[in-house]
């Protein structure tokens, strides 16, 4: 039998005519990510299992020259969902340019059991192979897992179950999680453990395990976000999950039993130049804003922190922490000015001074780490309002440092110092809230309407309508 020819991919969302330069991630170069139409999201909603005919789960197994396990470890697969999946099910045998007898295993196993699937690709690569299937799968979850079996596969229906519900958009098998159970050689584990130290540095990531083969993801979500993953090779499941991370999607984890596959084959060291080699490119696609992920955003409302309740005000934890940080590093950039410019001037004519650049630098990191509001909508006027609160921390350092000059005597650098720090401390709380209410009092919403554009109004309405039965 010959096996079945894997299905087109789906279109790209359209992006403006005539780029000048076509990017990877499906956007030109020369037009910012948000200018592309988004194709948000749907809500989250649980997934139909009552469909006739139509497999709820897709499990693909990417395969090359594994032809001495595959039959064994399929059959095992089939047993299990069989036994313990209570919905309808398929699984595909995806192989990528196999020259051993695994295209003829898979055919086999395709003629002989009802949800078994081949798919024969010519060119090799376990992201090109996920890709392909994935993107022409008619389950509305799509899963993968490596053809050792190597995880448990108790821990299948845990992964699966959160996407099914609607809750999550990922899951993955972390063997990193604290109650994951792992039996492997202290050779793989350090190199395990040490790729994802470099992703949590280098990328901010927040998932605990990029490279466990055992993965899901709802099929809306592959729909989107397939076609800005570059990786065609084994970084494919970590630029899969960085992006999503990045576009605010919930990645569900669930620790695993894993032991080692005495037999694996791949090679370690090319496969972690491939990967240090993506971190670097994703790396540089996030910091220059490459990545259209605003097409991922989920509508305004799904997610609980759009709401706003009485009495509550939002994310003033994390905007407390993020002016603390900032005003740390805009007090030393103030003394350490103070100090240059009172080489050559006065006490007074040096604060002000110094003040004023420290306020410049200190109004736009506030604006964008702090309120998170990104863009230069506005800019200007949000740096104007930040001049009147510099006037209230002027006012307070130069009043104490006028306050010195009764004292009589010479006053010591020491003591100016000192009493600037004071004067800073003092003016700290009515900046922050003069920031919060005054000159960023919606920051989420500039920030959104900054990303998202003409595609995303309902971010940049002044005034929300509070839903039905609840207070905004």
């Amino acid at each position: 039998m010959e096996t079945r020819p894997p299905a087109a991919p789906p279109p790209t969302p359209p992006t403006p005519p005539e780029p000048s330069a076509p990017s990877p991630y499906g956007c030109p170069h020369d037009v910012p990510p948000h200018a592309v139409p988004p194709a948000a999201l749907p809500a989250r909603t649980p997934v139909r299992t009552d469909a006739p005919d139509t497999p709820v789960l897709d499990v693909v197994i990417p395969v090359h020259n594994e032809a001495h396990g595959l039959e064994r470890s399929v059959l095992r697969l089939h047993a299990h969902l069989t036994a313990g999946f209570p919905y309808r099910f398929r699984i595909t045998v995806a192989d990528n340019a196999s020259t051993d007898g695994t295209p003829e295993i898979a055919a086999r196993l395709d003629d002989r059991i009802a949800e078994v699937v081949a798919v024969r690709l010519e060119e090799k690569g376990r992201g090109r192979a996920l890709r392909t299937v994935w993107a022409g799968s008619p389950a509305p979850v799509l899963a993968y897992m490596d053809v050792d079996l190597s995880t448990d596969l108790n821990a299948l229906l845990p992964v699966v179950a959160p996407l099914l519900s609607g809750h999550s958009d990922l899951a993955i098998g972390s063997r990193l999680a604290r109650n994951a159970r792992v039996v492997r050689g202290p050779r793989r584990e350090l190199i395990s453990r040490a790729y994802n130290l470099l992703l949590r540095g280098s990328l901010a990531t927040r998932f605990s395990d990029a490279q466990c083969g055992f993965k899901a993801v709802r099929k809306d979500v592959a729909e989107r976000l397939l076609p800005l993953v570059e990786d065609t090779g084994w970084f494919f499941d970590t630029e899969l999950l960085v992006l999503a991370e990045r576009a605010g999607l919930r990645v569900h984890e669930v620790p695993v039993d894993w032991v080692d596959d005495p037999d694996s084959r791949v090679d370690l060291v090319r496969t972690a130049v491939e990967d240090l080699r993506g971190v670097w490119r994703v790396g540089g696609a996030l910091a220059t804003g490459a990545l259209p992920l605003a097409r991922l955003r989920r509508p305004f409302g799904d997610d609980p922190r759009d709401r706003e309740l009485a009495d509550v005000p939002r994310g003033l934890a994390r905007q407390l922490l993020g002016f603390c940080a900032v005003g740390v590093v805009s007090t030393l950039v103030h003394l350490g000015l103070y100090s240059l410019f009172r080489l050559g001037t006065g006490a007074q004519a040096a604060n002000a001074l110094a003040l004023l650049l420290s306020a410049l630098g200190n109004t736009a990191a506030n604006r964008r780490f702090t309120f998170g509001v990104r863009g230069r909508a506005r800019a200007v006027r949000h740096q104007a309002q930040g001049l009147v609160v510099f006037g209230v921390g002027l006012a307070l350092t130069s009043g104490s440092l006028a306050a010195l000059e009764p004292a009589g005597g010479a006053v010591s650098h020491g003591a100016e110092l000192s009493v600037l720090v004071a004067a800073n401390l003092a003016a700290t709380v009515v900046r922050f809230l003069l920031l919060r209410g005054w000159v960023f009092p919606d920051g989420a919403a500039e920030r959104d309407a900054a990303e998202g554009g003409a595609y995303a109004p309902e971010h940049t309405t002044p005034e929300r309508t509070a839903p039905e039965g609840g207070a905004r």
